[in-house]
């Protein structure tokens, strides 16, 4: 009886192809969209954590705090908190921490000739290399002598070698710095290699000195921006933050005058944010295959309506309720299942054309497929029921008799 059933829905949907096609579509929008929404934003967290991860999970920002306004003063960010000093402090005193980078920036023009560019100066230690996996390719980065003795030398980024140089190595020249109405003269003693742009942004286009000459030509001060430290181990990464934040609480006597933030960190507040978009956008994706599931309801009733005088005779031939009953599930069942697949292929090829365009990896879970497939089948059952259980409850006489 099953198959037969089977046979007789199949017959009554092709009999109406543009009708059930458009019957189904709903489904297929619903599916798809559940697919490709969930896939898409699988990848890019996927791609935004593995940035982080390439970073290394044992990085750890400390920046300096917000003060609070009192009195009616304004808040505002503590700037005179970091010293090298403290930086040093820090790795001596700190176990678990390995090294730790100070950086300040500013941002100006570099000159060559006649030619500019803007660009951001950075000055840091020679760990910056280390810390952040990126090293010189032509060249070399700056030393220790150069720091302990604040000499004028530079490192430029990929970008801005491409630019004013037109791609030549300029190691062994001289470049003009101009800041705030000055200008300022360096050796260039490397080149950065081409460095994919991650978490940190996109650091081609920047430009590196040794701390003590930035402290020396632009602020004027003993104060760093802030750190970067690196744990000895990822394991030992919160083990790090503790000792961190237990040194600093106790050298800065207030623990609002530092923010410290590790790459783990991080990373827990990325996945968090993104799977909560990703649910949200997926329940957006969803109200389609209910949507598919009233026009599946629609067309049965449409159905039970023409086809009363055939219910009518089956009835009189000896079909019970279930008989009839089943006919119409099945009929609907097979509208949401044939839509289902349909959309799984068409939210899949969707899903590998934007990753594509996006460049990002194509994540599609097989528990996504099931999901949005079931959920397809549930939505068939569910409004499907109420046409079947109409066309069972109709009277032999009233059906025949049916104009």
């Amino acid at each position: 009886m099953i198959f037969e059933t089977l046979r007789i829905a199949i017959r009554s949907l092709n009999s109406n192809k543009l009708r059930s096609i458009l019957s189904m579509l709903g489904i297929i929008i619903g599916v798809g969209a559940v697919i490709a929404v969930i896939s898409i934003a699988s990848g890019t967290q996927e791609q935004v954590t593995g940035r982080i991860s390439d970073m290394g999970s044992n990085q750890i920002n400390i920046r300096p705090g917000i003060s609070r306004g009192r009195f009616g003063s304004l808040s505002s960010t503590a700037t005179d908190v970091f010293t090298v000093e403290l930086g040093e402090a820090i790795v001596e005193y700190c176990p678990a921490v390995s090294r730790v980078i100070p950086s300040s920036q500013t941002s100006g023009y570099l000159m060559v000739g006649d030619d500019n560019y803007q660009a951001t100066l950075i000055g840091t230690s020679k760990e910056y290399q280390i810390v952040n996996k990126y090293y010189p390719d032509n060249g070399k980065f700056f030393s220790k002598f150069d720091i302990d003795n604040g000499n004028n030398v530079i490192v430029l980024g990929s970008d801005l070698v491409d630019e004013l140089y037109d791609k030549q190595n300029p190691v062994g020249k001289k470049i003009t710095f101009y800041s705030n109405n000055h200008s300022y003269v360096f050796n260039i003693i490397g080149v950065m290699e081409e460095k994919e742009r991650g978490i940190s942004g996109d650091l081609n286009g920047n430009a590196y000195i040794p701390i003590t000459t930035y402290l020396n030509m632009f602020s004027n001060s003993r104060y760093v921006s802030s750190f970067v430290a690196q744990a000895a181990s990822s394991e030992e990464a919160s083990t790090a933050v503790d000792q961190i934040e237990y040194l600093l609480t106790k050298y800065l006597d207030n623990d609002g005058d530092f923010n410290i933030m590790s790459q783990d960190q991080l990373l827990d507040t990325i996945t968090e944010v993104t799977g909560s978009m990703k649910l949200m956008l997926s329940g957006i994706a969803a109200i389609s295959l209910l949507v598919g599931g009233i026009g599946i309801m629609n067309i049965m009733l449409v159905s039970v309506t023409e086809r009363t005088k055939e219910i009518g005779i089956r009835k009189a031939l000896g079909a019970k309720r279930k008989n009839i009953m089943g006919q119409f599930i099945i009929e609907a069942l097979t509208l949401s299942s044939v839509g289902g697949v349909v959309g799984v292929i068409v939210g899949g090829t969707g899903a590998y054309f934007v990753s594509q365009l996006g460049e990002w990896p194509l994540v599609i879970s097989p528990a996504t497929v099931l999901l949005a497939f079931g959920f397809s089948l549930i939505v068939g059952i569910f409004f499907g029921i109420y046409p079947a259980v109409k066309a069972s409850k109709l009277d032999p006489v009233d059906a025949l008799s049916y104009e």
